[in-house]
């Protein structure tokens, strides 16, 4: 089981197509439309968010994200009539790319909070000044920081046309999460997919891995073969 994932939209077409993107990244995932009115124009529908909630439900938990202000009311309604609305969260963030981070998130089996700090980073500023580090062609780091500061680093080039766009970094990020260890791409948070994605790396750049933790070696070896399989792109 996973969290599932409730879309609120002014427009049906908007939430819809939303489920479809982040289906791309999260496939496991209850993903689930609720756009339009009851008879299928633009506004919200109380019935629909109620019944995608049900549906989205498999026993891990609810986020809901919402487009609108009017639309997190009738979200907020809907939970007023729930007898447990513990285990389902409405969250401030933007619908595109919170909903994306969330989908990620909960396909690589993060719980209710997880998920739930996934989406709010897509509403967080990310810190000025945030750009790719390349390391000249031919230029080799080494394999390990010094033994006494129990950090793991390697680097690898991308190889793959489009770089890390949203598929390619959300497999990142899935497979960042699987391991015991605190992992940074060219110093920001390897499990967060927006940060990795503000990073704009393509084609050609070089991207350093670190990690500490118990299983530091394990995800940086791990995370420098799929880099550079190109994620089946190449």
């Amino acid at each position: 089981m996973t969290v599932g994932l409730v879309f609120v939209s002014h427009s049906a077409k908007i939430a819809e197509g939303l489920v479809d993107l982040a289906r791309q990244m999260a496939p496991s995932v209850a993903l689930v439309p609720a756009g339009g009115t009851d008879d299928g124009g633009i506004g919200t529908s109380f019935e629909k968010v109620t019944a995608g909630i049900e549906e989205a439900d498999s026993g891990d938990g609810v986020v809901i994200l919402c487009d609108l202000g009017s639309a997190i009311l009738t979200a907020e309604t809907a939970l007023d009539f729930l007898d447990d609305t513990s285990r389902v969260r409405i969250v401030d963030a933007p619908l595109v790319e919170g909903g994306v981070a969330a989908a990620v998130a909960a396909e690589g089996g993060g719980d209710l909070d997880d998920v739930v700090a996934s989406a709010g980073t897509a509403a967080e500023t990310a810190p000025a000044g945030i750009a790719a580090e390349t390391t000249p062609a031919g230029t080799e780091e080494p394999a390990a920081a010094p033994e006494d500061s129990g950090e793991v680093t390697d680097t690898a080039t991308l190889i793959n046309r489009e770089g890390l766009h949203a598929r390619p970094a959300a497999e990142f990020v899935k497979l960042a999460g699987t391991f015991d260890a605190r992992v940074t791409v060219n110093g920001v948070d390897a499990k967060s997919l927006l940060r990795i994605m503000a990073l704009g790396l393509t084609e050609g750049d070089e991207v350093r891995l670190s990690a500490t933790g118990p299983q530091a070696g394990d995800a940086v070896r791990a995370l420098g073969e799929l880099l550079r399989s190109g994620f089946g792109e190449a």
